[in-house]
C-alpha cells in the first residue's frame, strides 16, 4: 500500500488545523470534551463537504431532526436538501445520516449501531467496528486542542483516518483510502451551529441495482438485456419510489448508446439515447411505483460507457 499511515495522519492534522480558522467550528455549547459524547439538540447542524473519485464535490448540511429515536436512545440526523437526501441515498457515501446513538454517537449499518467513536477518546485506546461493509480496527493515535484523531485499518490494507471535533461535537474529518491508495471518501467539516429552521429530510434506502457497461471502439455492436426485482425494504415495508443515478459518455465517430428500463407492464420507466460525443454525468432522478420486476435493455456501438445505479427509498421529513 502506497499511502503510509503518517501521511494520512498529517493530512488529518492539517485538515483539523484548517477547521480552527473558522469561528463556527471552534465553539460548542460548552467546552471541547473528549471524555463523553456531546449532547445534541434538535436543530443543531453540521456542514460538510464530500469528495469521492466518482463525482464532483458536494456539500451537505446535516441537522438533528429528532432526539428520541430508537425508544429514546438515539438521534435522527437528516439533511437540509431533499435533492441531496436523494443523492446520498442512491450513492450511499454518507454513513452518518439516520439514527445516531446517544451513548457513543454510533451510526447504524445493516440495522446495528457501529462504534466509529468510543468514549472516552484516550490516546492508545482501540476497538473494532464495521463501516461501508468493511471491518475496521481503530486506535486513538493522538489528541490536541479539543480534537481526537483515530486511525483504522482493515485486513486487506484499507485505511480510514478521522477526527472527532470536541468543539463541534461530531466528526471533524474523515478520509478513506482503499488498499490501492485510491481515495474513496473525504469528509471535511466546514461549519456548524444551532437552531436550523426549515424542512429536513432523511431517506431510508436499499440497494437494488448497480452496473456499468464499457464498450471499446472496434468491438462488435452489442445489445444487452438484464432484469431485477424490486420488493420491499427489509424492515420498513414498501418503498415510496426508486432513485437512480445515471452516467453516460459516448466517443466520436460511430459511437452511440441507448438505455430503456421497463416495468412489469412493459411501460417505459426510464429511456435514454446518446449519439456520438454525448455526455450525461450524474443525472439524478426518481421512478414512482417501484414494486415488481423491471427489464433493462442496453445498446452500444463504438466507444461508449454507461453506468446505472438504482436504490429504493422511503422518505421522512420534518419541519423545524
Amino acid at each position: 500500500m502506497r499511502a503510509p499511515l503518517m501521511a494520512l495522519l498529517m493530512l488529518s492534522i492539517s485538515l483539523a488545523g484548517c477547521l480552527e480558522a473558522g469561528d463556527s467550528t471552534n465553539q460548542g455549547p460548552g467546552h471541547a470534551d473528549l471524555s463523553a459524547p456531546a449532547e445534541w439538540q434538535i436543530g443543531q447542524w453540521w456542514l460538510y463537504t464530500f469528495s469521492t473519485p466518482d463525482w464532483e464535490d458536494d456539500s451537505a448540511r446535516l441537522v438533528v431532526a429528532e432526539d428520541d429515536a430508537e425508544d429514546g436512545t438515539a438521534y435522527m440526523l437528516a439533511i437540509s436538501s431533499e435533492r441531496e437526501a436523494k443523492r446520498h441515498a442512491v450513492l450511499n457515501h454518507n454513513p452518518f445520516l439516520g439514527r445516531i446513538t446517544h451513548d457513543n454517537l454510533s451510526a447504524f449499518e445493516n440495522g446495528d449501531p457501529q462504534s466509529v467513536l468510543n468514549f472516552p477518546l484516550e490516546t492508545g485506546k482501540s476497538w473494532d467496528f464495521t463501516l461501508f461493509g468493511i471491518d475496521w480496527n481503530t486506535e486513538v493515535i493522538g489528541s490536541s486542542n479539543g480534537r481526537a484523531t483515530m486511525s483504522a485499518t482493515s485486513s486487506d490494507g484499507q485505511v480510514l483516518t478521522y477526527t472527532y471535533d470536541g468543539w463541534a461535537g461530531f466528526i471533524g474529518t474523515l478520509v478513506w483510502y482503499d488498499s490501492e491508495d485510491t481515495l474513496q471518501l473525504r469528509m471535511v467539516l466546514t461549519g456548524n451551529g444551532f437552531d436550523h429552521s426549515g424542512n429536513v429530510w432523511f431517506i431510508r434506502a436499499g440497494d437494488i441495482f448497480a452496473e456499468e457497461w464499457d464498450h471499446a471502439a472496434g468491438a462488435p455492436d452489442v445489445e444487452i438485456t438484464d432484469s431485477f426485482f424490486v420488493g420491499d425494504h427489509p424492515s420498513q415495508g414498501p418503498y415510496d419510489e426508486m432513485i437512480y443515478w445515471l452516467d453516460a459518455e459516448m466517443g466520436g465517430g460511430p459511437s452511440s448508446g441507448s438505455l430503456t428500463l421497463r416495468d412489469h407492464n412493459s411501460a417505459s420507466a426510464l429511456t435514454r439515447q446518446w449519439g456520438a460525443g454525448a455526455k450525461e454525468s450524474g443525472n439524478l432522478g426518481t421512478i414512482p411505483y417501484p414494486s415488481g420486476e423491471y427489464t433493462l435493455s442496453i445498446t452500444q456501438t463504438g466507444d461508449s460507457y454507461i453506468r446505472l445505479i438504482v436504490a429504493g427509498g422511503l422518505t421522512s421529513s420534518w419541519e423545524l
